[in-house]
């Protein structure tokens, strides 16, 4: 259930809206400058309210949201994503990112590594041409 006035703490909002599993964790980002109101930097104890905008950091994913509602329960995803709308920028920005990411992971295999089996196979076949 979406409260749609009222005003709640920011780091169990954080926490029923999903972005961190618990709140030690937001209150922990929050008090880290992780998260930022209204282009400040706050304390978990601060109240967010319907149309404030969260600027919110997790590793090197960067969030920009609105909040559209306030609930003190967490619910199910599809329920918390009920609660702010994230900006377009903020979106195709951590698409980007997780594409670049992707693609350093392809070809992260270090030569002083062990072959996998399918490599070793290739090694056997390739030396036995040779002989």
């Amino acid at each position: 259930m979406v409260i749609v006035n009222g005003s709640i703490r920011l780091d169990k909002w954080l926490w029923a809206a999903r972005f961190f599993k618990t709140r030690p964790l937001a209150t922990e980002a929050v008090s880290g400058g992780k998260v930022h109101l209204n282009g400040h930097r706050v304390k978990a104890g601060k109240a967010v309210n319907i149309g404030d905008r969260l600027k919110i950091q997790q590793g090197a994913y960067s969030y920009d949201v609105s909040v559209l509602g306030v609930n003190d329960k967490r619910r199910p995803a599809r329920e918390a994503c009920l609660l702010y709308e994230e900006s377009e920028s903020s979106i195709t920005a951590r698409g980007e990112l997780a594409e670049m990411h992707r693609l350093a992971a392809v070809g992260s295999r270090s030569p002083g590594r062990k072959p996998t089996k399918n490599e070793r196979g290739k090694i056997i076949r390739f030396k036995r041409k040779q002989t």
